[in-house]
């Protein structure tokens, strides 16, 4: 990720000393180093663009109560993605019943095609993607998020949501496949398997 720094702070190390110190600019430069892009971050988890604001303030709490534990500042930027992931899983933790995984879903038989990965990239852009991952129940769409787009493995996946990691898996199949089926539907046939 690459953030630019308010003119006042020289390098990140000053800024984040300066967070450390509870200064009231410095918290704020901070803030705003972050808020764009996570904010993104966090609507790919949250059903609504209330929720995702909800959970990136929750998550910048945190970050601000637990700055002064960040040994080393060049890390910063690591941090405070993966304390913004967290605090999007503990929110989906506090917020989300358990959905019935088990119906017509699983049964689904899709019949994929992998053989032109550039149609389905020239039909799509990322904004579209997304709105249709975010159309998923939403165990589906954060293991998606997880581990297609943020790189978790599932054993690491199953550690931040308490389920074995073939239940990682699993669900994630069901909503690659569910995704694809989206995809048919809206005239994107050709599709590369991921």
């Amino acid at each position: 990720m690459k953030f630019f720094l308010s003119k006042k702070f020289s390098n990140l190390a000053s800024l984040v000393k300066a967070c450390q110190k509870q200064d009231p600019s410095a918290q704020t430069a901070f803030y705003e180093r972050y808020k764009g892009r996570l904010t993104g971050v966090c609507q790919r988890y949250a059903r609504t663009r209330m929720e995702a604001e909800d959970i990136f303030q929750e998550a910048f709490i945190k970050i601000f109560n637990n700055i002064q534990d960040l040994k080393d500042p060049d890390s910063v930027d690591s941090w405070v993605k993966v304390t913004v992931v967290r605090t999007a899983i503990n929110y989906y933790h506090r917020t989300t019943k358990q959905q019935d995984l088990n119906g017509s879903i699983d049964n689904m038989d899709i019949q994929l095609e992998s053989d032109d990965y550039g149609k389905i990239i020239d039909q799509l852009n990322v904004t579209d993607l997304l709105a249709i991952i975010n159309e998923l129940p939403d165990k589906y769409r954060t293991i998606i998020n997880l581990h297609l787009i943020d790189g978790y493995t599932h054993a690491e996946i199953g550690e931040l949501l308490s389920i074995p990691d073939a239940t990682s898996r699993s669900q994630f199949m069901r909503g690659r496949n569910l995704l694809l089926k989206k995809l048919e539907l809206k005239g994107i046939v050709h599709h590369e398997n991921f």
